[in-house]
């Protein structure tokens, strides 16, 4: 059997291109080794209730009368009108030890005004970081564009313009692009808490502020504010299920419990691939939708091409998983005082020193991370009824060295730790508890085939992301879409699906 593009793994990334190349009329097949697409972008039923797997917040929307880039290409897909969107209004609820909370608003203008009130004596300091959030966002996006423009200048004018030029040009961008959070924060605000309040997103990628790029920040500071996060009745499995089946009329063929079993090499190219049934189906491009790790040296037999990708590959760290409890409730989310769907619940105001908690066992003061979208569309759950998933982020190797014994015991142990500082914080959620489920990286492991069960790929700390992904490929026509050599989350690798689609559509109509 013969096909223009194999895609291995219906993840986010995998998805995008394979519909992006389908709809553009070439022969694809999609390989997935679970039972239904979407790899994170999935869901799954307890009892009545449906559990979200890991969609927060998706970036990029934008309304439908000032779209943003992801509506944009939803619409190409033909997906757009096909999901009910629920806008959010506000970015995300930070809960401090003591009891009190801000809740920062989905808008520039209200936001800079809530947290002007809530901490005056740094009021100019609050709209002089926001003035940076957005130089620097803007400063990106123009510096994009010009990259893109001169895409057919030789290389050694393209370095001598961005040598000369680039900070002048370019002055947000050249000052801050390396930085980490930490370090621009503390240059702004003298206030812990107040910083706590503009940094949420640094859980969104698994890195403590002193290790988070303020790139990745600022970018989704200005995304999630300009164009406002959204998420969808029915949970990311609408995406991903849009995307199959437009895959699917588009031509294209999903093989579902079929997963790869090795990718074929003949003279450092990629000709084609053999599933786990040891059927064989050629073709012209491979695109992996799983992490590089598991390509290179699980799918790959060539030896030389496995060497020189184990040697690249040594510098990036295999990133954080997660600890999650899915939680059906018999009650409103107003009877137990949830009142925002994102809300970030710390025990330290060092959440620094509080994310060194990630690498052992227990959610005994890792900050608490919790979801609660009934709170936006109460369809999102049955009648009366909330849907909240809560957890924290855990490396996997503690939970790896666990017999099987002790991991049962565990797992349910730190869930119920979850639920003891909910039930701290919201007195009487334990009562409403209806379904419950726990989620370790072990489970992670299981589901996604990820090393150590990460979720966000390589570590996305200064040394490893923005500027510095792990996008080198050692193989002719075998390319990678998916968080691993991208930022991770929905709505970015949904785009760099588009981008790698559009690179491979280039590549074969040359």
């Amino acid at each position: 059997m013969n096909y223009d593009v194999i895609i291995i793994g219906a993840g986010n990334g995998g998805l995008s291109t394979a519909t992006k190349l389908a709809i553009n009329g070439k022969k694809v097949l999609v390989l997935e080794k679970h039972n239904i697409p979407g790899g994170c972008g999935t869901s799954f039923r307890r009892g009545r209730f449906e559990f979200e797997v890991a969609l927060h917040q998706l970036s990029s929307m934008g309304s439908s009368e000032k779209p943003g880039p992801l509506r944009e290409l939803f619409k190409e897909y033909g997906i757009e009108d096909k999901i009910e969107w629920i806008p959010i209004e506000s970015l995300f609820k930070v809960n401090f030890p003591d009891g009190k909370g801000v809740s920062l608003p989905a808008n520039r203008k209200d936001a800079e005004k809530l947290l002007k009130e809530k901490f005056p004596d740094e009021s100019e300091n609050i709209t002089n970081y926001f003035d940076t959030v957005y130089n620097f966002s803007i400063e990106t996006d123009k510096f994009a564009e010009m990259q893109a423009n001169s895409v057919n200048e030789p290389s050694k004018l393209k370095k001598i313009m961005i040598k000369q030029f680039f900070s002048k040009k370019f002055p947000t961008l050249a000052k801050y692009a390396l930085k980490s959070t930490q370090e621009v924060l503390d240059e702004f605000f003298k206030s812990v808490e107040l910083q706590l309040c503009v940094n949420a997103y640094w859980c969104f990628m698994g890195m403590p502020p002193n290790r988070f790029p303020f790139s990745i920040l600022a970018r989704c500071t200005y995304i999630y504010m300009e164009d406002k996060p959204y998420y969808l009745r029915g949970g990311s499995q609408v995406i991903s299920q849009a995307l199959a089946d437009t895959i699917r009329n588009n031509g294209g063929e999903i093989k579902y419990n079929c997963g790869a079993k090795q990718i074929l090499i003949k003279n450092g190219k990629a000709y084609g691939v053999i599933d786990e049934f040891d059927n064989e189906y050629k073709c012209d491009f491979v695109v992996s939708g799983i992490s590089p790790i598991e390509t290179y040296f699980n799918l790959i037999k060539t030896e030389e091409s496995v060497k020189q990708a184990k040697e690249y590959l040594k510098s990036y760290t295999v990133g954080i998983s997660a600890l999650t409890c899915f939680i059906g409730l018999d009650c409103t989310p107003k009877e137990i005082g949830f009142t925002d769907s994102f809300n970030l619940n710390y025990e330290n105001l060092d959440c620094n020193e509080s994310f060194q908690n990630a690498y052992k066992l227990m959610p005994d003061i890792d900050p608490l991370i919790n979801t609660c979208y009934t709170v936006d569309d109460p369809k999102v759950s049955p009648e009366g009824t909330t849907v909240i998933t809560a957890g924290t982020l855990k490396y996997g190797k503690a939970w790896m060295e666990l017999s099987a014994e002790e991991y049962y015991e565990t797992k349910y142990k730190a869930g119920n730790m979850i639920i003891d500082r909910l039930e701290k914080k919201y007195p009487g959620f334990r009562s409403h508890i209806e379904e419950f489920e726990v989620a370790t990286p072990l489970t992670h492991m299981r589901y996604l085939k990820h090393p150590q069960g990460a979720i966000y790929g390589f570590e996305q700390d200064l040394k490893s992301s923005v500027f510095f992904f792990p996008r080198e490929e050692y193989i002719k026509n075998l390319t990678f879409s998916n968080g691993w050599v991208n930022i991770c989350g929905f709505g970015p690798n949904y785009l760099y699906g588009s981008t790698v689609a559009d690179k491979i559509l280039k590549g074969v109509e040359k």
